[in-house]
């Protein structure tokens, strides 16, 4: 629907909305305007949400996720632009090349006020650029411009030379070398932060767009009640100062890494132990204790010596519209900086073995530069260093505590000229369908998401968060691990309080990333579904409640599941690694910590009744169709799409040829559910 016309007039109405998404053509530049309508975006709010309604319309049904027509989304929210702190917050939404299924991933800067003020609450783009190209979008519509003095460049590189090019007023996200060699774990970057996981640079590289350009043309998004919304942001500022955000203000996320040591959740050297003997050298500096690094080559000065101090922390930030500031920031050397946040010292330093802080520290620069996820580059060459362990790959030098090699397997994957470099940056999985041997038994990953620090033996909520999660194994979409650390279920010991646990912080992740907010604020809300609803209220003047946005919630979920299942998700997908289900741990208490297959899929089945999903994992008789998705659909067979074309719940027994079938969330299947030789058992 071209804007203009009064269902789009309709839609601008609703307080936060402009009621439409914007879809570039990469291959001729061309661009069109669809309508969302009121009822979607009540339905599904924005950010990752309205994402997943996006992909189930304008993905074409099992399109490689590098191919011109899968389309990449930059979805904004309806609280973009207002004063609400940790607003400024957008998704990149698109099918993951690393796991062939849905990724969302968020990010925070002024790229999102400005996208959003172009006039659209999404940006989507398909196609493919003849040439490396800029897509620029402003409040007149959307143009491309040769990108080609900006190959090869880092993200942060990039940035900086189209500011200059373009002049004030423009912001910009970009991909690094890594996305335009298409290593599947690459990021959209901006403003030095980064849409990480699921390889959503390697899509835009995929459409040959270097960057993406946007700058505000439509003035203010309008609230329903700006007063109300005024008073909203006064109050949540003032709590934002509180205790519930004095870790991230004061230590940051990387607190995690002792905390974590100290009850044997922290994923070490492949996951082959919980505890890791050098955190406390690597959280040194975390207290103000620096010293110099041993050598490594590329760090530090003449001779491979560092200089005293490359640890110091020399700023704390935050992100656009943000009053937590949660970001601290340290010297590298040579005048560098990077940021540093438990995931990445988790990734690049217990998971590999390397307990050198500057090592550690290099190595997440080298991923900045590069433009590659933290998370899955560490799981990556942590199995591919136990796999040099074993004899399984031919690299004698990738050894566990080495922070040379670390930084070495890092520049191979992002040249993508070796091998070796090849082979890792398609992804543990990938990479240990490959090499065989049994590797797929310690290639730590659900659904081809590398897993992060926190160890599911010791966690058993996280671990049926980790394992149902849409996007695959996945901290921010599943918080279960509150749970198990809140001292009221027993951590070991999973059952039905940690399934219903899972479920709620799945919901509640749901809802703050489709308003958007960030989760560091999650603890300052005493009521989260009625105060999260009174501030969509303010901003929409819809007379949404707390109820309703756990339906929301419900909706989107299994929304994200639908289009899985759709692109050809299994039940066997939902599951951990082989290594975490039979290798138990033994605590420092003495206390054995295990994880068993019978707990693991007993904690699933009842994941999926609580869920309304069948036996398998499909929308069952207790899932309704969601009216506002496209019909079900499926690749089955040798990969064609199939519709259902009776009763999609219903057995069918009287088609010719096709007696003693049944319908699976809307494919037949022939011979019986759980059959071995049923295709999706």
């Amino acid at each position: 629907m071209p804007p203009g016309s009064p269902e789009q007039d309709a839609a601008t109405r609703i307080g936060g909305y402009f009621g439409r998404t914007l879809v570039v053509d990469a291959s001729d530049g061309s661009a069109r305007a669809i309508s969302l309508p009121e009822t979607v975006l009540r339905a599904y709010v924005g950010g990752a949400g309205l994402g997943a309604w996006l992909l189930h319309h304008l993905a074409p049904a099992g399109a490689d996720p590098l191919e011109p027509g899968s389309p990449l989304a930059f979805v904004f929210s309806p609280l973009v632009g207002t004063p609400l702190t940790t607003s400024a917050k957008f998704a990149v939404v698109a099918k993951s090349p690393l796991t062939g299924m849905l990724t969302d991933a968020l990010a925070s800067s002024q790229f999102a006020i400005a996208g959003k003020l172009t006039g659209h609450d999404a940006i989507v783009i398909t196609g493919r650029a003849r040439d490396l190209s800029v897509l620029l979008v402003d409040g007149d519509g959307a143009r491309l411009t040769d990108a080609g003095h900006l190959a090869g460049r880092t993200a942060a590189q990039a940035e900086e030379q189209l500011r200059a090019d373009l002049g004030r007023g423009w912001r910009i996200a970009a991909i690094g070398p890594a996305g335009e060699r298409g290593v599947r774990y690459a990021t959209i970057s901006h403003d030095g932060r980064h849409a990480g996981r699921g390889g959503l640079g390697a899509v835009l590289g995929a459409k040959n767009i270097k960057a993406v350009a946007v700058h505000a043309g439509a003035g203010k998004v309008p609230a329903a009640d700006p007063q109300a919304v005024l008073a909203a942001a006064r109050d949540l500022r003032a709590r934002s100062f509180g205790p519930a955000t004095a870790k991230y203000r004061e230590l940051g996320t990387l607190a995690n890494l002792l905390a974590f040591n100290a009850i044997s959740a922290l994923p070490t050297r492949n996951f082959q132990a919980a505890s890791f003997e050098g955190a406390e050298h690597l959280a040194e500096h975390e207290h103000g204790q620096e010293e110099p690094s041993a050598g490594i080559e590329g760090i530090g000065g003449a001779g491979g010596s560092s200089p005293r101090n490359v640890l110091r922390r020399v700023a704390r930030s935050g992100c656009a519209s943000c009053t937590i500031g949660c970001e601290h920031i340290y010297r590298v050397g040579g005048g560098r900086k990077t940021r540093v946040e438990y995931e990445n010292v988790f990734a690049l330093g217990p998971m590999c073995g390397v307990s050198d802080p500057a090592g550690v520290l290099a190595a997440s620069a080298v991923c900045d530069d590069l433009g590659i996820d933290t998370i899955s580059a560490g799981g990556t060459i942590a199995w591919a260093m136990e796999c040099a362990q074993r004899g399984l790959i031919d690299a004698p030098w990738l050894r566990f505590g080495d922070p040379g090699a670390l930084l070495r397997a890092l520049t191979e994957i992002g040249e993508r000229r070796t091998p070796l470099g090849i082979l890792l940056g398609n992804g543990s999985k990938a990479a240990s369908q490959a090499v065989g041997g049994g590797s797929a038994a310690f290639a730590l990953h659900v659904k081809g998401l590398e897993m992060p620090g926190y160890e599911p033996r010791t966690l058993h909520a996280m671990a049926l968060g980790l394992a149902v999660n849409a996007r695959g194994a996945d901290h921010n979409r599943s918080g279960a691990y509150e749970a198990d650390l809140s001292g009221d279920l027993d951590r070991l010991a999973g059952g039905d309080a940690h399934v219903a646990a899972a479920i709620e912080t799945e919901d509640r992740a749901a809802v703050m990333d489709s308003m958007i907010l960030c989760k560091f604020l999650r603890g300052v809300f005493e009521e989260p579904w009625p105060e999260w609803a009174a501030l969509l209220a303010a901003v929409t003047g819809w007379d949404v409640t707390g109820a309703e946005l756990r339906e929301a919630a419900r909706r989107i979920v299994l929304a994200k599941r639908a289009f899985n299942a759709r692109e050809g998700w299994q039940p066997a997908d939902d599951w951990l690694p082989d290594r975490l289900l039979t290798e138990p741990l033994t605590l420092p208490s003495g206390r054995e910590a295990r994880l068993t297959a019978a707990r693991l899929r007993s904690m699933i089945a009842a994941y999926y009744k609580a869920r309304g999903l069948d036996e398998l994992g499909y929308p069952g008789p207790a899932s309704d169709p969601d009216p506002h998705l496209p019909a079900p659909q499926r690749l089955c067979g040798r990969g064609q799409a199939q519709r259902p074309g009776r009763d999609p719940r219903g057995p069918l027994v009287d088609t010719p040829g096709r007696a003693g079938g049944y319908w699976a969330y809307g494919h037949y299947c022939p011979g019986k559910r759980g059959d071995g030789n049923a295709h999706h058992r």
